[in-house]
């Protein structure tokens, strides 16, 4: 028997099995079964048999001597060259630029130490991919030193991408817990994490859509408002920014800052006015809840803000939202003083004296907040309350309520677009739950000097700068309003922000409009990682050569490189 292919004019050829024979010095032959409908390898394999050749598996000639995981390394590497951030950090590749880099892509794949890192960059494709495999943590050290010292050069670099004369910088302060004791930029101060530990304060310039620029590190007990002169020094000087609007908090924008950037006149700024403020607007009569009776927000003037715009807004929900709260810690804070005054009556052989009532007292209101809201009498074994009426009148007029400031005028931002400006702020609040507790894990800082810290900081926010552009990229099958960007420019600037349809239908039934699963981030790098590189070997021959596969994408991986635009 043997196989036979027949031509067919202009249909494909008939691939026959056939038998043949001779009878009085004549051939002859008869066909057996049409094999046109067969696969290519199964045909080949019967060809095989048919010629008495020895079929073997592939099982029996090679063996798989690794698999490591690398789509996630291939996403992430991918969009660090795409991005062009490789070239940021140095033109010319070198030891100590790779070393970066895949620190960068290891602070969002596995964040760890140094010494982890030089462990686990050997279970994935990493360390191949970089040819970083053979690195110690020594090594990791000194390259964190040289990106330590090209750190003004590369945030240099970003800001000329992505900052422009006369545009918006989004500015703001946090601060991490630290857990050691050698770091001199470790202090107590005003702890955002509230640990009680010591803290690392660090600002974060961006863009006007959230995208890192530079960061800079200060010892835990400096100041928000303290930082933001070298801020504007680094802006002018630095990135060479003629003009520019900058957007931080009212702790950060203090009365101070705002008018040494007055001073400047190359500075313009958008804030929002402390609620000291708001009562003395409303005291004079310049603030009152009649400006909201036909629109949410109005400008309003003030002789105590000469030369500036006060935009007041007014957001009914948050009103709710801040009665139920304060009458809930009120309650709270009668609880407290209602078993305080039980604890009084009791003692009668031996009274509290006034001293030690006013300190219990002062421990509830310490913790509710609520001191001013209360008249207390305290004496030798008496403690009585009532609350003040006038002063929680006084605060429930401000409900829902916050005047935005700015130097900028109408025919440069309107009172609209000014208020949206300060409420991306929001942008930088993300960076910091990003680096602080969600994918790229800025703490706990495992670093002792004040040179190694600051440089731990600024690759935490390359790293995030990577994971900016991945979200934006991957939003349609990310739990992430990917209408978000263009639904900021256009809705309500005042009112809370509502998720688009779309976004909903996401989070409801946890699928694309193509079927395909919707992840986090962490999630997603997750399935990533399924699609391996496989290295196999043959088995007479331990030392021979080797070949490797990448195993074929799902589609919902697929998916991934083409969002990401990294298919060939």
């Amino acid at each position: 028997m043997y196989i036979e292919t027949v031509p067919n004019r202009n249909s494909p050829p008939a691939i026959l099995l056939r038998e043949g024979w001779r009878e009085g010095g004549k051939a002859y032959k008869r066909t057996l079964a049409n094999l046109s409908s067969w696969p290519a390898h199964k045909i080949a394999t019967l060809r095989k048999l048919l010629r008495n050749e020895t079929l073997v598996s592939p099982e029996e000639v090679f063996e798989i001597s690794q698999t490591l995981p690398h789509g996630h390394v291939e996403a992430v590497l991918g969009t660090i060259r795409k991005l062009g951030l490789d070239k940021i950090l140095a033109s010319k590749r070198s030891r100590e630029r790779d070393l970066v880099v895949a620190m960068i892509a290891g602070q969002l794949l596995h964040p760890s130490s140094k010494l982890s890192a030089t462990r686990l960059w050997q279970t994935t494709t990493l360390g191949e991919e970089l040819s970083v495999h053979d690195a110690d943590e020594d090594e990791l050290y000194d390259a964190m030193d040289w990106l330590s010292e090209r750190q003004e050069q590369i945030e240099k670099k970003l800001a000329a991408r992505h900052l422009k004369d006369g545009g918006i910088v989004l500015y703001d302060v946090t601060n991490s817990s630290y857990e050691g004791k050698t770091c001199p930029l470790a202090k107590y101060g005003h702890s955002k994490d509230g640990k009680g530990l010591p803290i690392i304060t660090y600002g974060v310039i961006t863009d006007e859509d959230g995208r890192p620029i530079a960061v800079s590190v200060y010892p835990g007990n400096t100041g928000d408002s303290k930082t933001v002169s070298e801020q504007t020094e680094k802006l002018q000087d630095r990135f060479g920014l003629k003009r520019m609007v900058l957007v931080g908090d009212r702790g950060t924008l203090t009365q101070a800052q705002v008018g040494e950037m007055k001073d400047g006149h190359r500075i313009g700024w958008i804030t929002a006015l402390r609620s000291e403020s708001l009562r003395r607007l409303v005291k004079e009569g310049s603030l009152q809840r009649s400006l909201f009776d036909e629109k949410n927000l109005a400008e309003i003037v003030s002789a105590d803000f000469p030369g500036e715009r006060l935009i007041a807004c007014f957001n009914p929900l948050l009103s709710d939202e801040r009665q139920s709260k304060r009458e809930a810690l009120l309650a709270a804070t009668e609880k407290e003083f209602n078993k305080l005054s039980n604890q009084v009556l009791r003692r009668k052989n031996k009274p509290l004296k006034a001293s030690e009532i006013g300190l219990k007292a002062g421990k509830v209101q310490g913790r509710y907040k609520m001191g001013k809201h209360f008249k207390l009498t305290i004496q030798d074994g008496l403690f009585q309350w009532e609350r003040n009426a006038d002063t929680i009148q006084q605060e429930a007029q401000l409900d829902g309520i916050y005047v935005i400031r700015t130097s900028e005028t109408k025919d440069r931002l309107s009172a609209e677009e000014t208020v949206r400006r300060y409420k991306s702020l929001s942008q930088v609040e993300r960076t910091f739950r990003t680096m602080k507790g969600i994918d790229i894990l800025v703490r706990p800082i495992r670093h002792r000097t004040q040179e190694r810290v600051p440089a731990h900081i600024f690759l935490c926010m390359l790293a995030y700068y990577v994971q900016w552009h991945m979200r934006r990229a991957l939003a349609p099958i990310l739990f992430e309003d990917h209408e978000l960007p263009v639904l900021r420019k256009h809705r309500d600037p005042v009112l809370p922000a509502e998720s688009s349809e779309a976004a909903k239908a996401k989070k409801s039934f946890r699928r694309t409009p193509d079927g395909l699963v919707v992840h986090s981030f962490s999630t997603l790098l997750a399935e990533l990682s399924c699609r391996a590189r496989v290295t196999c070997r043959m088995i007479s021959d331990a030392a021979g050569p080797t070949f490797r596969q990448i195993t074929k994408p799902t589609n919902l991986q697929a998916k991934v490189f083409e969002l990401l635009g990294l298919f060939p």
